[in-house]
């Protein structure tokens, strides 16, 4: 009896180059960085979880828009963000969400996810610098900054 499996492939391919000069030393450039990034249209509409993607020197490698949600939050799947890490052998991340409603304060769940992701990223020698909440009038929280990280 013959059994067939599928074939697994993993690619990355960049394609942004204008972002692999950039490094990244505080929070202030990841916010402008990601407000550069993101669609000015929907930050005030829905809930979107993007991660900034790091080598050794904090150079940025890209952002991955991990999910977009609803009015007041968006799924995070822990698998997933994983492999984006993993398949861009990054070694540093940033997480970052918006607040539509431009509350700046981090919910209970911001910060479990947060310590959740930490956890899993520390088996894999990853990173997670910071997470940024941002609103839709161009301000930000940080969770390096208000010493949650």
């Amino acid at each position: 009896m013959e059994h067939k499996v599928n074939e697994i492939q993993i690619s990355y391919r960049e394609k942004l180059v204008t972002l692999r000069s950039l490094s990244i030393t505080n929070s202030k450039e990841v916010s402008q960085l990601l407000y550069k990034n993101w669609d000015a249209d929907t930050i005030g509409l829905h809930e979107t979880f993007k991660i900034v993607l790091l080598n050794r020197s904090n150079k940025v490698k890209g952002i991955y828009p991990l999910s977009h949600g609803g009015i007041t939050g968006t799924l995070v799947d822990m698998r997933i963000l994983f492999a984006i890490v993993l398949k861009t052998l990054s070694v540093g991340i940033i997480l970052a969400h918006n607040h539509p409603s431009g509350q700046l304060k981090a919910s209970e769940m911001d910060r479990q996810l947060t310590q959740k992701i930490q956890r899993a990223a520390q088996l894999f020698d990853v990173q997670v610098l910071d997470h940024l909440i941002l609103a839709p009038d161009g301000s930000y929280y940080s969770f390096a900054d208000n010493g949650l990280m």
